[in-house]
């Protein structure tokens, strides 16, 4: 009789949230049903495949509402509906989601995840700091032809036997990053430095793993079971040591009107503001910024040079393409540097087609509103999730003639010059767009033609087919591969 009763109460109860669901889900975009406890989460298989979210599109519209329990996440699909639901009220949406992890990591601090005043004060010195030191002109130039040096160096090394371009990679890009915070680079064989790269590595595997998603929807376990967080945060913590000790280093070095780094620009900020206060440059924010930087600058710069190079394997007639046009317009001994794109055009269209194809963030880090607000007709409360489904943008079949083929034409016009294309939301739209797309842009093209000035690309002997499938995570990664660098 009492199981009775009791079961009755909880189908009571189940009907009852479900009725409340229902009238939630009132004037929000349309979607799958929602449900008790799971929401409408069940719809998607985000571990699969990336065709769940075509399906609802399809099904729903290109602004649909998936529920996580009973918090509504409104997604974005195709150009049109993320361009304008991140631009046409771009501060609105440009809150950012505290979750459990995140929190773990930046407990609000710095660029990437803060929020309000801190993430406004934060990253407006950001980029402010980075054009003073030379983003997007010679300044900064230097150190990425630096660095395609070296990484040129580690291949020539190897005399043309087969290599995973991996490490290399990641050294070379978090090296311009490092020269850009610190003001130096590190030699491969520095041991803080590896211990560096191992730290940065176990904080992209735990992003890239089934546990992160684990930890951030079953919080009270993660605490307790999560030993890939627990690396994770370990990695993070010593990051930040290590970042407070050449915090330290400069402060010692009393370099205070005369800033050389990001690092000395923020040390002048803080005594500028230190009696102002609302301010939020302290040396905390400052810990977490440089962390960002460094972290954001590493990690989808140096996955997309892993992606170039296995397209390269891939598609060899477009390598040839590319050393041909490079061979006609350069010499040998030319430095190369980011205004050459101009007299490069079919390379230039080969680099934004290598970071289209590659759409190594299939969705952004979900945006909050920040107050109610209207996105695409629909009135969304304070609080609400946005998630921009960016892949969807650079595959959309109304704005790109082959969309799923990799085809350098997307961004040439009949006559072979470069052109740019309005869906090209390779790095996001909006307030929260990255801040670094023209440091990334300078390093890709920069190294990708150091490279492919110097070396052709092969596959090792004995591989016969080239995996262009993608490791499915916070970015998507190629399939571990190895190749030769044969001098040319």
């Amino acid at each position: 009789m009492i199981s009775v009763i009791l079961i009755s109460l909880g189908l009571f109860l189940l009907s009852a949230q479900f009725l409340k669901l229902q009238w939630k889900s009132r004037g929000f975009p349309p979607g799958p049903t929602p449900f008790p406890i799971v929401g409408s989460m069940w719809w998607v298989k985000f571990r699969t495949d990336h065709g769940s979210l075509r399906k609802m599109a399809k099904t729903y519209g290109n602004i649909c509402t998936l529920w996580l329990g009973h918090r509504p996440v409104v997604v974005l699909y195709g150009f049109q509906a993320v361009k304008d639901g991140l631009t046409t009220n771009s501060e609105d949406v440009s809150g950012r989601l505290q979750t459990f992890v995140f929190n773990k990591l930046a407990n609000g601090k710095g660029i990437l995840v803060s929020n309000g005043l801190i993430w406004k004060q934060q990253r407006h010195f950001g980029i402010g700091a980075l054009r003073k030191l030379g983003m997007g002109n010679k300044g900064m130039e230097r150190g990425i032809q630096t660095e395609a040096h070296y990484l040129v160096e580690f291949f020539r090394d190897k005399d043309g036997k087969a290599v995973d371009p991996s490490f290399p990679i990641v050294h070379a890009v978090s090296n311009v990053i490092c020269a850009v915070v610190f003001g130096h680079r590190f030699s491969l064989e520095d041991e803080t430095f590896r211990q560096l790269i191992e730290a940065y590595n176990a904080i992209v595997a735990f992003g890239n793993s089934r546990i992160y998603f684990i930890s951030e929807i079953f919080t009270w376990a993660a605490e307790r079971l999560s030993g890939s967080l627990q690396k994770a945060v370990f990695s993070r913590d010593f990051v930040c040591s290590f970042v407070r000790q050449e915090i330290k280093s400069h402060r010692e070095k009393g370099r205070i009107g005369e800033p050389e780094d990001f690092i000395d620009f923020y040390l002048d900020q803080i005594e500028k503001t230190k009696n102002i206060p609302n301010s939020t440059f302290d040396e905390d924010n400052m810990v977490q910024s440089v962390f960002d930087l460094f972290f954001g600058g590493t990690e989808t710069t140096a996955t997309t040079l892993r992606w170039a190079l296995l397209y390269m394997l891939a598609y060899p007639d477009i390598q040839e393409k590319v050393q041909k046009e490079l061979d006609a317009v350069l010499s040998p001994s030319h430095l190369i540097c980011y205004e050459d794109r101009k007299k490069l055009p079919y390379t230039n269209a080969v680099v934004h087609e290598i970071l289209r194809f590659s759409s190594i963030v299939l969705i952004t880090i979900p945006r909050e509103t920040v107050k109610d607000t209207t996105v695409l007709g629909y009135r969304l409360p304070k609080g609400t999730l946005i998630m921009a489904n960016i892949d969807s943008t650079l595959f959309d079949p109304d704005y790109w003639e082959t969309p799923h083929q990799f085809n350098p034409g997307h961004f040439l016009d009949k006559d072979g010059n470069f052109v740019t294309r309005e869906a090209f939301l390779a790095f996001s739209a909006g307030h929260r767009a990255c801040l670094g797309e023209v440091l990334a842009k300078m390093e890709l093209f920069i190294i990708f033609c150091r490279l492919l000035q110097t070396f052709k690309f092969t596959t090792p002997e004995g591989v016969k087919e080239v995996n262009t499938d993608f490791v499915f995570g916070s970015t998507m990664k190629p399939h571990p591969y190895k190749l030769c660098a044969v001098p040319r």
